[in-house]
């Protein structure tokens, strides 16, 4: 009998489970697709935004979008057009039940659990299709999945000791990049980005007059230290370039981030002597909550269009 077995809900960008069905029984086989859910879990940022693994009896079938995956178990003879509407709808009601901020912010597994209602009730009616909605168009989805079928994933790759690093863009056509690719768009900006932002902005302008300052009070005074005008301009580039790392996506975006905050604070102690505690705890500050907030913003998965 052909039938979804359960779904499960999970951050993209560390895998952290977010809500599942509770419905897993304790066969071999069940088990089996388990391990491949935790596995998949961990490669989600990797791979295309639409993919398939099929494990023999049972097809593992997810979409991601927004920095969060939605994941499913089925049968192999389940139809796949069932399938990525089923999967559809979860994200549908996801997105509109919890902001990003939630998501983004979570530390606990499984802290929207409540979700699980929602997704059994959808799955019972995904099991009997007799009780699907008439309006539902599945000639689209059928079309949608002709012109950008899911990505294949073998069993084999997902064992591999590389895991899924060989996978290039041209392998997908139907998505033409991974989701981790250079030019991959971030998630959405929430309010506190936009505040940290507009902090670093303005550390970097009060370093950059300090900095003007500094060069007047040099050309008056030759024995004014020449080092204060380099630490207050490597301040300016350095809260600038913070900026930079919280609008575009680059490689090794959060190492930068923490290395531009270590010359923030390494500015700050050298320019002790013409700054107070408070301003000094003001940079700091600023510098720490911008790389918090670059840390936050990742990498989204292409958001699926399934005209459903």
């Amino acid at each position: 009998m052909s039938m979804i077995l359960s779904a499960s809900v999970v951050r993209v960008r560390d895998g952290l489970p977010l809500s599942a069905s509770t419905d897993y029984d304790q066969s071999m086989g069940m088990q089996e697709c388990r391990k491949y859910f935790k596995m998949l879990s961990k490669k989600l940022s990797q791979l295309p935004d639409r993919c398939t693994l099929k494990t023999g009896q049972y097809n593992i079938n997810f979409i991601s979008s927004l920095g969060v995956s939605y994941m499913m178990l089925c049968t192999e003879n389940y139809p796949s057009v069932l399938a990525f509407c089923f999967l559809d709808e979860l994200q549908k009601e996801f997105i509109t039940t919890y902001n990003m901020m939630k998501t983004n912010t979570a530390i606990r597994p499984y802290c929207f659990i409540e979700f699980d209602n929602f997704i059994q009730r959808t799955k019972q009616r995904y099991n009997n299709t007799r009780s699907l909605s008439t309006k539902m168009n599945l000639a689209d989805m059928q079309t949608e999945i002709k012109l950008r079928p899911p990505y294949q994933i073998s069993v084999s790759e997902l064992g591999s000791a590389n895991g899924f690093s060989h996978i290039s863009a041209g392998d997908y056509k139907g998505t033409g990049k991974i989701s981790a690719a250079p030019h991959q768009r971030l998630e959405p900006v929430t309010l506190p980005g936009i505040v940290s932002f507009v902090l670093s902005l303005l550390c970097g302008a009060l370093n950059l007059i300090r900095g003007f300052h500094a060069i007047e009070s040099l050309l008056q005074n030759e024995g004014e230290d020449f080092s204060y005008v380099i630490a207050f301009f490597l301040g300016t580039a350095a809260c600038l370039y913070q900026c930079y790392l919280f609008v575009y996506y680059t490689g090794w975006r959060n190492a930068k981030s923490f290395l531009t905050f270590g010359l923030i604070c390494l500015c700050n102690m050298y320019l002790y002597e013409l700054r107070n505690l408070w301003q000094l705890f003001f940079h700091v500050t600023v510098g720490a909550f911008s790389t918090l907030q670059i840390r936050l913003r990742q990498p989204q998965g292409k958001s699926p269009d399934y005209n459903v």
